[in-house]
């Protein structure tokens, strides 16, 4: 009878070991790909419900709105604050719930008082740009802006 015990209990344990493996994985492979014009660039997504709520629902296009060192642009999805911050790191992807908008901070905004972004009210950050953000500052309001699956 114990070496039933011992065996199964050492199954359930694998098995959460698999079942934590695969959820970080799943996580880490969260990449997409965000295209503005001429520039594009690889961003990972966090573990948020909105990130997880963007990643459903690409791809996701727009025209970039900008706003001193930041593109914005409405999307298709209407998700609650998660974690607001009012103020954030450049290379920062930010869901503004308010006018239901995907946010790329890549420099001071014109609400900041020093080099960091500060959005226009709280953000939930669910993802960061890999590299160098400030290639964002290349697009004029106006571009197509696409956002899709790393593939």
């Amino acid at each position: 009878m114990l070496h039933c015990y011992v065996l199964c209990y050492t199954r359930y344990l694998i098995f959460q070991a698999i079942d934590i493996h695969t959820r970080e994985v799943c996580i880490r492979d969260k990449r997409i790909r965000i295209k503005a014009g001429s520039v594009e660039a690889l961003a990972e997504l966090n573990d948020t419900e909105t990130a997880q709520a963007i990643w459903d629902a690409l791809p996701i296009k727009g025209r970039a709105n900008i706003w001193g060192d930041e593109i914005y642009f409405g999307i298709p999805l209407s998700v609650a604050q998660e974690k607001g911050q009012d103020l954030v790191e450049v290379g920062d992807l930010g869901y503004w719930p308010p006018g239901q908008g995907f946010c790329i901070f890549f420099g001071p905004t014109p609400m900041s008082e020093g080099d960091k972004p500060r959005p226009a009210s709280p953000v939930t950050v669910f993802g960061r740009v890999i590299g160098d953000a400030t290639m964002f500052k290349q697009v004029d309001s106006g571009t197509e802006v696409t956002i899709d699956k790393e593939s």
